[in-house]
């Protein structure tokens, strides 16, 4: 992206207008300078420091804005009624338009305002986040059961048992249903998926013409410590993001319209949605005032004063150097260079040839589909870990997000950083390098092992898990005949004495309700309860959600040795390449991991994670959210996938490895025998069996 600064001889048409840009005659009439320009204070959005700043604020939000969503999955299925396998694909759609635009960015790279772009990019961001609230809005207000949110006591007695002479049975949802409902609801999901869509397009010009323009034009010694810090800054916003969900998802979704009688759920409760909408709002907002200080950039601005007199020193030796061959270096071009001089369509006619010569390359195809596997397993864990720690621990949502954002964002960070320090320390070699990778690799998938014997096991559900020996578990059970209990009604009740969980209080034979408190509901006289006849309001707790704190701990170690391998196997694409490629195979490397495993990913973890479902809610005859799943059977699967990507990682690191270390050896033989021979020969032409030895 722009001029960029290679080695004596290279790019000899370039500094000249590089010169009239860092001089400030561009802009000027016939290229001559302003008198006046020499007086006038430096602005503020002329320093490139600043824009460091306002971009890393930019990209904080907006990877905020982008991540909110996953830490809010589990709680927009419920509102929505979404299977896993839907929420998935709405998490991942905002890769569809990223990927789909991507690919333009370096022909549009220098023939576009930068800054303004970026900025327009960012408006469109924070409309994508005003747009996922709109759902919120249009929406009903949420009924946590079958009857209407505003009438307490007619709530209570909807679900108790009592004969249908005296309280009517709750109409059946799919009673409830007509055509507009339905059509409300596929425009209600339709919204939310065109606003991931204009997430994505939005932030398509946000990182790639931020990082060019501050590698364009900050000094080229302080060019890598301006992206670390950017990059070190980005990295924070997942971090906000599950830390935000985690805030939001405490408060009530109907926060803006709540009944007048108020409501009987607390936050633990398996019907509790949280608002979060809330989140979105916010983030949008944060987007909006970060995009402000782009539209007042330059399209160019000077270079740092240390890289003018570098520069200067630069052109003096290329003035005085004439005589060096420039065909050599005009043959290096590749197709980051020469894009500004082409047009769309040679640009479309040459894109696929140079991707076809890089994919050849072996080096470069094993580390980006080492990467795949890695981001496979990353997208996965990402999108769904906090309704994974929900079901599997019976945890809240907001404490889910807590601990995500507390313990395994920081945790990736570190090792991201930790990666960067070893390769620069060590000054790794590729061969060092793909070691690194592979004993990352090798970590992550041992830290991932105990996590399959990690978790609780099933709650037994009457009619819905069958244990044997347990007495009345069957799906309809003569004590709660005469109650005629809609079978779409969830309002859970536990038998703390057996642990055994009830849909509803109709579904136990409650008859009474003791005492309404908003906090502790209990309900009595219950016909399917043996012993004292009562139950709690709320699902039953879980016997080992201890087991959560070790669980993520694991699951952090683990996060650091995946980060660890970032920047190693980064360098082995640099180094694997040639160097007129590189710039191009960063980008392909990019565009692969997004279609190959941000776009993909969760849906494939979400497909999986409804194959554990033991009872689906049905919302106008079809199939909802899940309200319980086979917890063992999901701890399975979703582990399993993961262990399934990280040792796909790991044998691509094993295969660079072994290719590396055998070019290596044929190198050496190369390089080392020829030389050898004709020492020899020259100096010991009659040792016939030496020479042979050699």
């Amino acid at each position: 992206m722009g001029p960029r600064i290679g080695a004596v001889g290279e790019e000899p048409q370039m500094p000249d207008k590089d010169t009239m840009a860092m001089t400030g005659t561009e802009d000027t009439p016939g290229g001559r300078a302003s008198p006046d320009s020499q007086d006038l204070p430096p602005s503020v959005f002329h320093s490139i420091k600043f824009f460091v700043l306002c971009h890393s604020l930019l990209q904080l939000t907006q990877l905020m804005i982008s991540g909110y969503l996953k830490s809010s999955i589990s709680t927009v299925e419920k509102r929505f009624g979404l299977s896993s396998q839907t929420s998935g694909l709405l998490a991942a759609f905002n890769e569809v338009g990223n990927t789909a635009l991507i690919v333009f960015v370096s022909y549009f790279g220098i023939r576009v305002h930068r800054p303004r772009l970026i900025g327009c990019g960012a408006i469109l961001v924070a409309l994508a986040g005003l747009l996922m609230t709109l759902p919120h809005f249009i929406s009903e207000p949420y009924r946590y059961d079958g009857t209407s949110s505003g009438n307490m006591s007619q709530d209570f007695e909807a679900s108790l048992c009592l004969p249908t002479t005296l309280v009517p049975a709750p109409a059946s949802s799919s009673s409830n249903c007509s055509s507009h409902m339905e059509a409300k609801h596929l425009a209600v999901v339709g919204i939310m998926f065109m606003a991931q869509t204009l997430l994505g397009v939005g932030g398509v010009p946000i990182q790639p013409f931020g990082i060019s323009y501050i590698d364009d034009f900050a000094h080229s010694n302080n060019s890598p410590l301006y992206l670390g810090i950017l990059f070190a800054v980005t990295l924070m916003g997942p971090g906000l993001a599950f830390g935000l969900g985690g805030i939001m998802l405490r408060l009530y979704v109907d926060i803006d319209r709540m009944p007048e009688g108020g409501i009987s759920l607390t936050s633990k409760d398996p019907r509790w949605v949280g608002a979060w909408w809330l989140g979105f709002l916010i983030s949008a907002g944060a987007v909006a005032l970060a995009a402000i200080p782009y539209f007042f950039f330059p399209r160019e601005m000077p270079k740092e004063k240390q890289e003018l007199h570098f520069r200067r020193r630069v052109l003096t030796v290329v003035s005085k150097d004439e005589d060096a061959p420039l065909g050599e270096p005009a043959k290096k071009q590749g197709l980051a260079q020469i894009a500004p001089d082409l047009t769309m369509i040679q640009f479309i006619k040459v894109f696929p040839r140079v991707l076809l010569r890089t994919l050849h390359h072996p080096i470069f195809l094993l580390v980006v589909l080492s990467q795949v596997c890695m981001s496979c397993a990353v997208a996965g864990m990402a999108t769904f870990l906090s309704k994974f720690l929900e079901r599997q621990f019976s945890i809240t949502a907001s404490y889910a997000n807590m601990l995500i954002g507390c313990l395994s964002i920081p945790g990736a960070i570190m090792g991201i950083v930790l990666g960067g320090i070893l390769v620069k320390c060590l000054h790794l070699s590729p061969v060092r390098c793909s070691v690194l990778c592979l004993l990352g690799a090798l970590f992550c998938l041992l830290f991932n092992l105990p996590l399959f014997f990690m978790g609780c096991p099933t709650h037994q559900i009457a009619g819905i898990t069958h244990q044997p020996g347990q007495p009345g578990l069957e799906l309809f059970p003569s004590c709660m005949e005469p109650c005629s209990c809609p079978s779409d009604d969830f309002n859970p009740v536990c038998d703390s004495s057996t642990r055994v969980e009830y849909l509803t209080p109709c579904h136990a034979g409650c008859t009474n309700q003791a005492a309404p408190d908003k906090s502790h509901v209990s309900y009595t006289n219950c016909s399917c309860v043996t012993g004292s006849g009562s139950v709690r309001a709320g699902s039953c707790d879980s016997a080992c959600s201890h087991l959560v704190l070790p669980f993520m701990v694991l699951i952090s170690l683990g996060g650091v040795m995946a980060s660890v391998i970032h920047t190693p196997s980064f360098m082995l694409i640099l180094r694997g390449v040639k160097k007129e490629d590189k710039a191009l195979a960063v980008g392909i490397q990019f565009m692969l991991l997004r279609v190959l495993a941000w776009m993909p990913s969760p849906v494939i973890h979400g497909s999986a994670i409804d194959t554990t479902c033991v009872h689906w809610a049905q919302s106008c005859g079809r199939r909802a959210v899940c309200r319980y799943y086979d917890n063992d059977l999901l701890r399975k699967r979703f582990i399993g996938l993961q262990f399934f990507f990280k040792v796909g990682s790991l044998a691509c690191f094993a295969l660079i490895l072994a290719i590396l270390r055998q070019q290596d050896k044929e190198e050496g033989t190369k390089v080392t025998c020829p030389g050898l021979q004709q020492q020899l020969l020259v100096s010991q032409p009659e040792k016939k069996p030496e020479e042979s030895r050699v």
